[in-house]
């Protein structure tokens, strides 16, 4: 089984930790990263944290995950979940298991950030969980691609 799965990040995320905290919260791309890494170590898994404000690069990056025949992917592409076939087109292509995050309830939100292109191209999508979306995220994919938590047992 693929070990490595690609948590990648859209536009404005690097600016966690400052950027409209009420919305947000505290945390840092640096804090996402690390619960990221710890996460999927749970699972034998390693967490290949990457972000980009451009979109050309994070298809870029989706197109390594599937070249390199990874296990799957978490993306949280920011405001380009909402705008970019682009995107949901490399998801589609690079035939991967995909998780898609939202930091905050999109749904809640203005109506233009009600519909994510990215989330067709998904077998699951989780929003307004704060960052703990990723953790739960990594659980799912690791749930779907059928690796447990060290010291458990498989289940028949």
């Amino acid at each position: 089984m693929a070990r490595t799965i690609y948590v990648l990040n859209g536009p404005n995320l690097n600016m966690l930790g400052t950027r409209e905290p009420e919305i947000y919260g505290h945390a840092t791309l640096a804090d996402v990263e690390k619960l990221c890494a710890d996460t999927a170590a749970d699972f034998g898994l390693t967490a290949d944290c990457r972000q980009s404000n451009r979109e050309g690069e994070l298809i870029d990056f989706i197109h390594d995950a599937h070249a390199k025949r990874a296990a799957g992917i978490v993306i949280n592409a920011g405001g380009y979940s909402h705008t970019s076939v682009a995107l949901h087109d490399a998801l589609v292509a690079a035939s991967l298991p995909t998780v898609e995050v939202h930091i905050s309830n999109i749904h809640a939100r203005e109506t233009f950030r009600h519909h994510s292109f990215t989330a067709s191209a998904a077998f699951a999508s989780l929003c307004g969980f704060g960052i703990d979306g990723y953790r739960l995220a990594i659980n799912g994919l690791a749930a779907r691609i059928g690796a447990v938590k060290s010291g458990e047992k498989v289940k028949s």
